[in-house]
């Protein structure tokens, strides 16, 4: 079966029965054919990771099996399938996300010297008891500040709170609070700041708005390079994507565009970690591991960082991307938050994007 069978069932109101099919399909072709395979549930719907998989393929002969959905839903069928899952590799691409999948024990906790000594430990989940690890981060996302050139400076925005200012009043735009990137930045807000003044912040970041939250990510810059906002907030990878485009208008609008790298003078940028993890029920252990260490490998880091324009996290890992070297001026300081602590404030800040009325 080709690693894009089934990418855009798992979307379709038919998605369980489309799923049911898939299951059965993936466990009589191995049977059938007696090839060693893996199947994976993804969040990553990025072309650019085809090349990881087919060289996974090609340097270890074991064929990729490949289903594309949101986080929540792939946590939804997982839990929908019980043991009758024939999920292998989860791949997810927010940090709550992990954390949630992990408290409902959705996943294998795994011991793989290799992934240890490749992840650093604030960016994998905490040893179980028996010392196995739930799940490891494979590359981040820094959530920046992107700006007006032409009206503001960098030491304007210099910290996240800056944005509740009310000198940008009518100037922010951002996408819904309630969206995971959003919620784990607020959630590391609190974590730093307590829940009485982050929700004092996010009051101000509503007062602030330029218009009601809408778009993603792109929209955002796109929205400050028009001139219909001053500030805005993305993932870096989507600044990224502007800067090292051949459309001669994308280039343009990245070039009114400034970048700060928040919070530089304490606790440092925020991050969001993508990652991967064995699923409870895997039928092929053994390869999915081999999976997860080839992805924390120098090649496939390096691929992250140059393919999709994210940060790569294993240890000692260098990379070429012109783009992220041009924003982050070579590094930055990026906070160090246990990813549980982050996870568990989620519900706390849902509750208070609603009190302060932030869609």
């Amino acid at each position: 079966m080709s690693n894009k069978s089934f990418k855009k069932g798992l979307r379709h109101p038919f998605a369980f029965l489309a799923l049911a099919v898939l299951s059965a399909t993936f466990l009589t072709s191995e049977a059938q054919t007696g090839s060693a395979s893996i199947n994976i549930y993804s969040a990553r719907h990025y072309p650019t990771d085809e090349a990881l998989y087919s060289d996974f393929t090609k340097s270890t002969g074991i064929k990729i099996n490949r289903v594309d959905a949101d986080d929540a839903g792939i946590l939804t069928r997982l839990k929908a399938e019980g043991n009758a899952s024939p999920a292998d590799v989860i791949l997810l691409v927010d940090a709550a996300r992990l954390w949630r999948a992990e408290v409902d024990g959705l996943f294998l906790p795994i011991k793989s010297k290799v992934l240890e000594d490749a992840i650093p430990d604030n960016l994998r989940a905490k040893r179980t008891d028996t010392g196995g690890v739930a799940w490891f981060g494979l590359s981040t996302r820094a959530r920046v500040i992107v700006y007006d050139k032409s009206k503001y400076k960098k030491s304007d925005l210099d910290t996240y709170e800056k944005l509740a200012d009310p000198k940008f009043k009518s100037k922010l735009c951002i996408r819904s609070g309630s969206h995971p990137y959003n919620l784990s930045l607020f959630g590391a807000m609190t974590e730093h700041l307590g829940t009485t003044q982050t929700e004092a912040w996010l009051k101000g970041l509503v007062a602030n708005m330029a218009r009601n939250p809408a778009g993603g990510d792109t929209d955002q810059i796109k929205g400050v390079a028009s001139g219909e906002c001053g500030v805005a907030v993305t993932n870096t990878y989507y600044m990224a994507r502007l800067l090292r485009s051949t459309n001669t208008a994308e280039k343009e609008m990245a070039e009114k565009v400034g970048v700060v790298f928040p919070n530089q003078g304490s606790w440092g940028t925020h991050l969001n970690v993508a990652g991967g993890a064995v699923a409870k029920n895997s039928k092929n252990t053994d390869n999915a591991i081999k999976f997860l260490e080839y992805l924390a490998s120098t090649s496939a880091q390096n691929h992250f960082a140059n393919g999709n324009n994210e940060w790569p996290v294993a240890k000692g890992v260098s990379f070429d991307n012109p783009a992220l070297k041009a924003m982050s001026g070579g590094s930055f300081k990026s906070e160090v938050l246990p990813i549980s602590a982050v996870g568990m404030n989620q519900i706390k800040v849902q509750q208070m994007l609603d009190r302060v009325g932030f869609k």
